[in-house]
């Protein structure tokens, strides 16, 4: 198996990155996303680079899968949590070290830029997933997550205070 070459996302990949993102969201989620919106998203983060990064692997100057960096401000431990979102490897190269070599590139990445630490989240149910971050030496947080969407569709909406 030829090595994998891991190299920062430019805008001329967003339409990869737009069709590997909807693949996502669809295989562990089952949620169709709006192309238009998606594109919008990921054109973003190119737009301002505050917000984060996408990384590709490549075998053989073929890209097969990506992950996207954006980053939270910890005041307790005065620097930035790395969130690693958006992980996606094409179904011929999984089990190939893909997110393996995208993970170690993320991880020298945020050691560079003194981050305190890495974090992402998985889906409850996808058991592989959570076994492979475990591999890699991650551990499951004691913190629950909750959200709200802010949308005019979202679950606020109509209600006194959300507008």
């Amino acid at each position: 198996m030829s090595p994998l070459l891991i190299r920062a996302a430019v805008p001329a990949d967003l339409p990869e990155l737009l069709t590997w993102n909807a693949a996502m969201a669809w295989e562990t989620e089952s949620k169709r996303l709006d192309p238009a919106r998606l594109e919008r998203g990921i054109a973003g983060v190119f737009a301002q680079p505050q917000r984060g990064f996408y990384l590709i692997a490549e075998r053989d100057a073929v890209a097969v899968g990506s992950l996207l960096v954006t980053y939270e401000w910890s005041d307790w431990r005065c620097g930035d949590f790395w969130w690693i979102q958006s992980v996606y490897v094409t179904p011929a190269a999984r089990r190939g070290g893909v997110f393996r070599a995208l993970y170690a590139e993320v991880a020298q990445r945020a050691r560079a830029a003194a981050a305190v630490g890495l974090r992402l989240y998985v889906e409850t149910e996808n058991q592989r997933a959570q076994a492979t971050y475990a591999e890699l030496g991650m551990q499951r947080c004691h913190y629950w997550m909750y959200e709200s969407g802010l949308d005019q569709a979202g679950p606020l909406a109509g209600r006194p205070g959300a507008g």
